[in-house]
């Protein structure tokens, strides 16, 4: 497989287009061969590759196609009028989830913020904020997965696209009613150090907000310190984190157990992959295993 960072243009194997577009690879080289739609290049030693021109390309054409576009039709397309197309189906409003899916994997290979903008404002005037969040951005954020462990888009695209949603679920947080009520828990929402994955904690921020929920939203990366001068000025009935990755000398596991120990008095939310299942959990421990099971919890 041939990697990205060394290089100013991103190169692509095959699998790659595979696992992005989720488009078979054998169905690709039948396309190939058939249809000349994509023409690989090759390196000094013969090794077949693609640049990201194929990779927006084969985007274009799955959403077409998932569209009903026949491969036949599109093969007579040229790649500009094939991009065209693409662009007027997620303009038509009547995009699938899959569809906008595609459009903010292009969105983020180009680095194209217009296009984000009319995907994302065109899913949330669709399905809503919530169902946006859960069957577009989270199942996005799975590919990008894939794409940070086949080494096939830079860091500045992630960050990218990342940048762009945080600041859509922060203005959302913003235009929401402040919570008055003194009889709703307090919940202090924070990442441990080292922790950066921040969307799914705004996220979170966002559906206790909505059910009138308390919060202290404290971000990304907090010491201990900061939390425990946190919990002693504003009491919480709860704390909520995510872990997505294993906090520093220490197992995710006893990492939880130690601050369930430290704070005694406020019931511990843990979301995350991270987090393996505990034996005789705490008993001011709860495991979340989706955002939307805090909805239960809180009720």
């Amino acid at each position: 497989m041939v990697r990205a960072y060394s290089k100013v243009v991103a190169t692509y194997s095959i699998r790659d287009l595979e696992q992005i577009s989720g488009i078979k690879a054998h169905t690709i080289r039948m396309w190939e061969q058939r249809y000349e739609i994509l023409e690989p290049k090759r390196t000094e030693t013969n090794i077949r590759y693609y640049d990201e021109d194929d990779l927006r390309l084969i985007l274009s054409i799955s959403m077409l196609n998932m569209r009903g576009v026949k491969i036949s039709r599109i093969a007579k397309m040229s790649p500009d009028e094939i991009h065209r197309a693409c662009q007027e189906v997620q303009q038509s409003g009547s995009e699938e989830h899959h569809e906008s899916i595609n459009a903010l994997t292009i969105s983020m290979v180009e680095m194209d913020e217009d296009r984000f903008e009319k995907v994302l404002s065109s899913c949330t005037l669709k399905f809503g904020l919530v169902d946006t969040m859960l069957k577009v951005i989270y199942p996005f954020y799975e590919r990008v997965g894939i794409l940070w462990q086949t080494g096939s888009i830079r860091p500045a695209q992630e960050h990218f696209i990342s940048n762009l949603i945080r600041q859509k679920l922060v203005v959302a947080i913003d235009g929401q009613a402040f919570p008055r009520d003194l009889s709703k828990p307090r919940v202090v929402l924070y990442l441990p150090e080292n922790e950066l994955h921040e969307i799914g904690l705004l996220f979170s921020a966002y559906l206790l907000r909505s059910m009138g929920v308390r919060i202290v939203y404290l971000g990304q990366s907090v010491p201990e310190d900061d939390l425990a001068s946190v919990l002693e000025t504003h009491p919480s009935s709860y704390l909520f984190t995510i872990l997505t990755m294993v906090p520093q000398r220490e197992t995710a596991v006893d990492y939880v157990r130690r601050i369930c120990a430290k704070f005694p008095e406020t019931t511990m939310l843990v979301a995350g992959m991270a987090l393996e299942e505990m034996l005789n959990p705490p008993a001011n421990f709860r495991k979340v295993r989706q955002v939307t099971d805090l909805q239960g919890l809180m009720a």
